[in-house]
């Protein structure tokens, strides 16, 4: 039994913490279909290479950035979502403390940080993926410590609290907030250092714990 022909590609969603927003990495498309359209990084997969290697590579290609951990969102295969030819897309998350400005590459016009909010209009079915790896960064926030990777190393409860607020979108109560994560085991580790870089009396740094979970979870609803 003979089978049509497809291709395979990978997408990224990348996000990020910017001035106080949750950001995606995004380039403009520079060739068709879509040309001069806002995308998320991403291309075609090579005969010799595997899911991973060809998302790192395509985000350095277009992007000139690297990240430390990406993980398998979603697939994505609609007849009619690339109208080159059947294509199957396997997105792929990463969430990352603030990162450079991008730099565009091979078919990329441009490579920018943009605001999630209100942003629609993407080429393919990118407002669709992108839509879902938002939710799943909210979603691993309850129950992961996957919210210290917008971090840097060392950091603040009110830094990790406002990583929350900025992803789920909502204010959350200090006090509760600070008793929930250092209550964690693993969680958090104290740095032994103080700052003052969030103005008032000095603040406990911290780093990342070896937790990768967190028990009992923090959910957005009591939060």
């Amino acid at each position: 039994m003979d089978f049509p022909p497809f291709a395979v590609t990978v997408d990224l969603v990348v996000l990020t913490v910017r001035g106080d927003e949750l950001c995606v990495l995004l380039v403009r498309r520079g060739v068709e279909p879509f040309a001069g359209q806002d995308a998320l990084p991403g291309g075609f997969i090579r005969p010799e290479e595997d899911l991973a290697a060809a998302a790192a590579r395509e985000l350095v290609e277009e992007t000139g950035l690297t990240v430390g951990h990406l993980e398998q969102l979603a697939s994505y295969g609609a007849p009619d979502r690339d109208p080159r030819q059947r294509v199957v897309t396997v997105a792929h998350l990463a969430l990352v403390p603030d990162q450079p400005a991008p730099t565009a590459g091979t078919d990329a016009e441009a490579a920018r940080w943009a605001p999630v909010a209100g942003l629609s209009g993407l080429a393919f079915d990118h407002d669709r993926v992108l839509a879902d790896g938002v939710e799943r960064a909210r979603a691993k926030l309850e129950y992961s410590a996957l919210g210290t990777a917008f971090c840097p190393p060392s950091f603040t409860v009110a830094q990790l609290r406002r990583v929350y607020e900025v992803v789920w979108g909502r204010d959350l109560d200090p006090r509760n907030f600070h008793r929930k994560v250092t209550g964690t085991a693993g969680l958090l580790e104290p740095t032994g250092e103080t700052t003052t870089r969030d103005g008032g009396r000095p603040a406990q740094l911290y780093r990342r714990g070896p937790a990768d979970t967190l028990h009992p979870p923090l959910l957005r609803t009591d939060a």
